[in-house]
């Protein structure tokens, strides 16, 4: 069965232009070849683990942007694109070697799978057949398990500046998941600058799929800088809410006007509301929740989400098929993912980063469980 499950189409935007991007800090390298402009050294992503090599893979446009992309984990590591004053600034939060991805865990960037998000207690039923799968958070099954997709190298291939086509094969028992299953992530970056990425996946038995891209976006340039001046625009009117283990309870609420989780009447700080007294900003320590999108039945791209950043101009858009967006702001970073050269140190206090990713909603009494069949096919996009 095909399951072109998203093709996510990220929109950065100056200004003036629809372009991206943040954080731009050169790397000093010796090594050869030479760095990208980003300034990261491909060299320092070359390695081998579980007997497949990694590689830095980067994609280019006729506007000057550029994104760098590490095949393990299918991991973007920076999205370059200029400011309003033509600065070129890296808006995404990444190592700069393949070791500290392989050595730290953080999903930092990362092709999220067999499924993202949350599912109950690691149990899955399909066809009155329940499945037990391996837990890694407070119980749950979190991103695809202790040994998610995030962790595992794909084989790459790259026809041109502008596209690279990633692939997996997950065996039948993977964590836990039933099916053979085969994957596919491509990331396309045109010269009209949405980053786009397309989702596929076939099977042989019944099973759920449910990939993203688990980015984390900083639009100021700068990763000692918290995102709380941002500005968020949500298309969304309801959301799901979490319990203490940020499982979803199975309600989807409406969301009040002008309450914390308002980001639809007007944008607004995302740092405006996220220490209101409120139990769900309790349960998450701050954001992190699935909102279920407004979708937009005429177009086939549903403007899930905009988040500027005043101080640079830097806007991004985010453009899905999906029914829902998780947004998270950073609050479990604690100041152990040191990056060299890049973006100093995080810390959870500050919430210097920001993470939206358009998905499926979690797992537990919702509708939204993508279950593929052998030849049945299913289509999706996202961003």
């Amino acid at each position: 069965m095909k399951y072109n499950m998203k093709h996510t189409s990220t929109v950065f935007s100056s200004p003036k232009s629809f372009l991206g991007g943040v954080f731009l800090l050169f790397l000093l390298c010796s090594c050869t070849p030479a760095t990208t402009r980003s300034g990261l050294c491909p060299e320092r992503f070359r390695s081998t683990c579980e007997g497949k090599s990694t590689a830095l893979y980067t994609l280019t446009n006729a506007n000057g942007m550029e994104v760098c992309i590490t095949n393990f984990g299918g991991r973007i590591v920076s999205v370059l694109v200029p400011d309003r004053t033509g600065t070129m600034r890296d808006v995404v939060l990444g190592f700069d070697n393949v070791r500290d991805y392989q050595t730290i865990p953080t999903d930092f960037g990362a092709c999220i799978g067999r499924y993202a998000n949350r599912l109950d207690h690691g149990r899955l039923t399909i066809d009155g057949t329940t499945y037990q799968l391996l837990t890694n958070n407070y119980g749950h099954t979190l991103h695809g398990g202790p040994t998610g997709w995030q962790y595992r190298v794909y084989d790459a291939e790259q026809p041109d500046n502008h596209t690279l086509r990633l692939t997996i094969r997950s065996s039948d028992g993977d964590n836990g998941f039933p099916g053979n299953v085969v994957a596919t992530c491509i990331y396309t970056l045109s010269d009209e600058n949405p980053l786009c990425m397309d989702y596929a996946a076939t099977t042989d038995a019944p099973t759920v799929i449910n990939m993203t891209n688990h980015s984390y976006f900083n639009l100021s340039g700068n990763g000692n800088n918290d995102i709380l001046s941002h500005t968020l625009w949500l298309n969304a009117t309801r959301m799901t809410p979490v319990d203490s283990t940020f499982m979803t309870t199975g309600e989807i609420a409406c969301i009040l006007a002008d309450s914390p989780f308002d980001f639809y009447s007007v944008p607004k700080p995302v740092g405006q509301d996220i220490n209101a007294d409120d139990i769900q900003l309790r349960n998450g320590h701050g954001y992190d929740h699935n909102f279920v999108l407004n979708a937009d039945t005429g177009n086939t791209y549903t403007h899930a989400a905009t988040l500027y950043c005043p101080a640079t101009g830097i806007a991004l858009d985010v453009l899905t098929t999906e029914p829902g967006i998780q947004v998270y702001s950073g609050n479990f970073l604690d100041g152990k993912e040191q990056l060299p050269k890049r973006t100093g140190i995080v810390k959870a206090e500050q919430r210097t980063l920001f993470h939206l990713f358009p998905l499926n909603l979690s797992a537990k009494k919702h509708p939204y469980s993508i279950i593929i069949l052998p030849c049945c096919p299913l289509a999706r996009a996202v961003w």
